[in-house]
């Protein structure tokens, strides 16, 4: 079974790609691989984002006391 990366995992790994386009040192087709690498990861981490605020959002009062209702997000 594959390990799920977490937000810190996956922001560890678009800084690398990050820092290797920005070495200047990569040829246009590694170049262009490590920037696509980038965006999907980039598109990852804005839906954990997004994943959790709606699990925040989902807090709601009922008889004066918080309570947090479970939250799946969608596929």
């Amino acid at each position: 079974m594959e390990k799920k990366e977490n937000f810190e995992e996956k922001m560890e790994q678009l800084e690398k790609i990050v820092a290797e386009l920005e070495k200047g040192d990569l040829s246009l087709e590694n170049s262009v691989e490590k920037f696509e690498q980038g965006i999907k990861i980039s598109k990852e981490c804005s839906k954990l984002l997004e994943d959790t605020e709606k699990k925040i959002t989902i807090i709601l009062e009922k008889d004066g006391e918080l309570k947090e209702e479970n939250f799946t997000p969608e596929a």
